[in-house]
């Protein structure tokens, strides 16, 4: 099937062998009579679904048996309240510290002032230097060495990919190094999850939504260290009490019951490509592919900075920004779709998931090659 190149920053691209699956599931389930959607979440169909779900995410991220897996629903935005109400009373503290690299980390940051004494840690708002060339606002990432955490904070928060911005936190730091070794990471992966490797020794608590690489939106995935669960404070809905999600086994209430099986899809799929391991590869080739095209480019550029560019998400513009338009319009018609920047940067962005072949990687760069020809 020839299905033109999706670019979307998310919902994303998905696998087609997943859409083709739930295709032929639809109207029945393997023989169950039913689609999923008309399922009993307490039924053994959906039961064995939902179990199965667990079991092979666990599996590609090799998730600690100290570690709950929760599906929960809305999406990465509802957890910017839901951390803060679950962990912020942890200690007694009452406080959070939280790493601004963009646009994502200032919105967990904003929300999170609502519910107790929340500081910064580090922020790349404003420009900075490095290597002789200037980076505006959200275009960097200050070293980790120059983080300040206070040794009572309930917990530390960042922002491992920013979609909008382009700017990836690669590795975790150690909050000993930090010299606050008693404070929990808390890392939002929305955008990086299932890309890499997630190293659980160094975190508290990840969660994502799986809009951009696992599956459609409507679950998100939440990943907690069990003895930082049973600390919600008063005002928490029960629903969303990490307690509550866990010992029901993610149906405290009705849970999100397509979308879980979707994203099971997709995780079988990444299970049948490889795993994680693959896709780090894959995202490694893909992201340094289209990367050295846009550096060696007269017409193109990317504003981050080379250390911190994201593999996930690459901004770039035009030069002349007249071309937009004329870009956005032939790109579209050579099947290359959702290449708009967000509206917040501006220019044009091209986001890399899992469900993104190298071969679309390809197609974009003959794109961008013919047009600069054309209009350099």
């Amino acid at each position: 099937m020839n299905r033109p190149w999706n670019f979307a920053a998310g919902p994303s691209t998905l696998p087609l062998e997943v859409l083709q699956q739930a295709a032929a599931d639809m109207c029945d389930w393997q023989g169950s009579g039913t689609s999923v959607m008309e399922m009993s979440h307490r039924g053994k169909h959906y039961s064995r679904i939902r179990d199965e779900a667990e079991a092979d995410l666990r599996a590609l991220l090799a998730v600690p048996d100290d570690f709950e897996v929760l599906f929960m629903q809305g999406g990465a935005s509802a957890q910017n309240a839901l951390v803060p109400l679950n962990l912020i009373g942890r200690n007694g503290s009452g406080r959070a510290d939280y790493v601004l690299s963009g646009h994502w980390a200032r919105k967990s940051f904003n929300e999170a002032k609502r519910y107790g004494d929340i500081a910064v840690a580090a922020s790349a708002e404003g420009a900075a230097e490095f290597d002789g060339r200037r980076y505006g606002d959200w275009c960097w990432l200050p070293a980790q060495s120059q983080w300040k955490v206070r040794a009572d904070a309930a917990y530390l928060h960042l922002c491992a990919n920013e979609t909008i911005g382009g700017v990836e936190q690669a590795v975790m730091p150690d909050m000993a190094a930090l010299g606050a070794p008693e404070v929990p990471l808390v890392a939002d992966m929305s955008s990086n999850i299932l890309s890499r490797p997630i190293d659980f020794s160094r975190l508290g608590l990840v969660y994502a939504g799986a809009q951009k690489n696992a599956g459609p939106a409507g679950v998100t995935l939440v990943f907690v260290r069990k003895d930082l669960i049973g600390h919600a404070s008063a005002q928490c809905p029960s629903v969303f009490d990490y307690s509550n999600v866990a010992g029901a086994d993610s149906m405290f209430n009705t849970p999100p019951t397509y979308a879980i099986y979707m994203a099971g899809l997709v995780f079988k799929w990444l299970l049948r490509h490889g795993g994680v391991a693959a896709m780090d590869a894959a995202s490694a080739q893909k992201s340094q592919a289209l990367y050295q095209y846009l550096d060696g480019s007269a017409l193109y550029e990317n504003r981050i900075q080379p250390a911190v560019r994201s593999r996930m998400n690459i901004p770039f513009f035009l030069r002349d920004e007249s071309l937009n338009a004329a870009f956005l319009a032939e790109s579209e018609a050579a099947g290359l779709l959702a290449l708009k920047g967000h509206k917040s940067v501006g220019g044009m962005r091209a986001s890399l998931y899992n469900a993104m072949p190298l071969e679309g990687v390809r197609a974009l760069i003959a794109f961008l090659r013919d047009f600069e020809a054309r209009h350099g």
